[in-house]
């Protein structure tokens, strides 16, 4: 069984910027995946070839007929499977350490000029150095929930497809080499099947999890979308939105349009008049906000 050591360290990077339920899963991960896999499994399966036994002396047919009860082994199974769905966030990692490391430089600048005009610089880490899932980090972080859910759900696919949902204590081989049925035992087959279960639990939680997670970044994506367009507030540099046909529409528009500007405020009437009579000399044709 291999050092999880350094897997350890760069998924406990990955918890400082995550949410509640990515949390939750990577304790699920860390306490009944890999220390379950590196303490008991690892231990009740480093046996299954050497004290799987066949009642046969015919030379290759012990090989062959293990390897037709156990395509892959269970325990390399499950290492696949945990390094393959702590990937994507790994690749999160990745780009979380270069946004910090971009706005580590942007820093010292807190606006850059982009066509003559000033625009602020979206910040993603806070003042106590934590990041602000959203914007792009909660696109990519979505987009990883979403890999983590068709690999864990490919595995757990794979692991029906490979060995079913049942452990045989007895398993009957008929393949070359082998002259006749074989009949072969497996050891501690009750143990090996609570172990099985016990992944196949663990991996379905981990899923759910994840599927919850998804669902709670799609709904805070949402909200956020939504608040943005509540926050719309009309600007000098506001895009167009629609066009105002009548002209009374134009002249009120002008007039507060060129108060903002200004910085005066409206609280006279007076001075609104005068600012529409102006832009009505002027000939506006049609103003947008």
């Amino acid at each position: 069984m291999g050092d999880w050591h350094l897997l350890g360290r760069l998924l406990d990077k990955v918890q400082s910027h995550s949410t509640v339920v990515g949390k939750v899963w990577l304790t699920v991960l860390f306490v009944f995946r890999i220390l379950v896999l590196n303490t008991a499994a690892d231990r009740v399966w480093g046996d299954e070839q050497s004290d799987f036994i066949c009642n046969t002396q015919q030379p290759g047919c012990k090989n062959v007929c293990y390897d037709l009860a156990f395509p892959i082994s269970y325990v390399r199974f499950w290492v696949l499977q945990i390094i393959a769905v702590a990937t994507p966030k790994l690749l999160y990692l990745g780009y979380v350490l270069h946004v910090i490391h971009a706005e580590k430089k942007k820093r010292m600048k807190k606006e850059i000029e982009f066509d003559g005009q000033d625009y602020k610089l979206p910040k993603y880490t806070k003042s106590n150095g934590k990041i602000s899932i959203r914007g792009r980090l909660l696109r990519s972080y979505i987009f990883h929930l979403v890999a983590q859910i068709l690999l864990e759900s490919l595995f757990i696919a794979g692991q029906y497809l490979l060995y079913g949902l049942r452990l045989e204590t007895q398993y009957v081989c008929v393949r070359f080499p082998c002259p006749n049925k074989v009949d072969c035992f497996l050891s501690r087959p009750t143990e090996k099947y609570v172990i099985i279960w016990f992944m196949l639990v663990t991996a379905l939680i981990s899923l759910a999890l994840c599927l919850l997670e998804f669902f709670y970044m799609l709904f805070k994506a949402t909200k956020e979308c939504v608040s943005r367009r509540q926050d719309y507030t009309v600007t000098p540099v506001t895009p167009p939105l629609k066009a105002y046909k009548s002209h009374e529409e134009i002249l009120q528009n002008c007039a507060n349009l060129d108060l903002e500007m200004q910085g005066r405020k409206t609280a006279s009437g007076g001075a609104v008049n005068e600012v529409a009579k102006n832009a009505e000399n002027k000939k506006i044709g049609q103003v947008y906000i």
